[in-house]
């Protein structure tokens, strides 16, 4: 007889898996409180890598079905979830995506629905990576500094080393000028190099 599990990640301690668990007996799946595995844990570590989900894997046997409210619950891009539900479906556990009308995804349909979403999501992933390299480089073509804008400025930097050359301390000079160690120790070392 088949079990249902279900899995809800959030990223961050402040959020809650609650209203993913809600939403997945709003859909009509029956799921024993023991059956439900709950993680907090960025979205950007790779499912083999969390703890909860791999303690999952260890539950799920031939003919058990696993619940998602969203794809982005179960990897941190295509090429993940399309391993992770590949892997699932190898071992014989269908999985359930309610954000994609709560299509088994180790179904034709839901495989191809989720190739069709995977897909989509790696092309804007492009697009929004070509953007960004245009943007900067029309932006240094025209001149403009790329980066952090530097914490001090040149009147402070000749200030800092101004101030090493008495004896001054880094702590102390760093104190002074309100910025961190790393950066009196980056002017110091600036003096070095040139």
């Amino acid at each position: 007889m088949s079990r249902t599990f279900a899995y809800a990640r959030v990223s961050t301690t402040g959020q809650t898996t609650q209203n993913q668990i809600e939403e997945i007996r709003s859909a009509g799946f029956q799921v024993e409180d023991h059956r439900i595995v709950t993680e907090t844990i960025s979205g950007s570590v790779p499912i083999a890598q969390r703890t909860e989900f791999s303690r999952l894997l260890d539950r799920l046997e031939p003919g058990d079905i696993l619940i998602v409210t969203k794809l982005d619950r179960l990897g941190r891009d295509a090429m993940d979830v399309s391993s992770t539900v590949k892997a699932l479906a190898d071992g014989g556990v269908r999985v359930y995506c309610l954000a994609l009308g709560g299509a088994d995804l180790t179904s034709s349909a839901g495989t191809m629905t989720m190739n069709v979403l995977n897909a989509v999501a790696q092309f804007e992933r492009d697009l929004l990576v070509e953007r960004t390299q245009s943007g900067l480089r029309r932006a240094k073509s025209e001149g403009k500094a790329l980066g952090r804008r530097p914490s001090l400025t040149k009147v402070q930097k000749q200030e800092v080393r101004a101030s090493l050359d008495t004896g001054m301390s880094i702590s102390a000079v760093a104190r002074t000028f309100g910025t961190s160690r790393q950066t009196i120790m980056r002017v110091r070392d600036e003096v070095a190099e040139a």
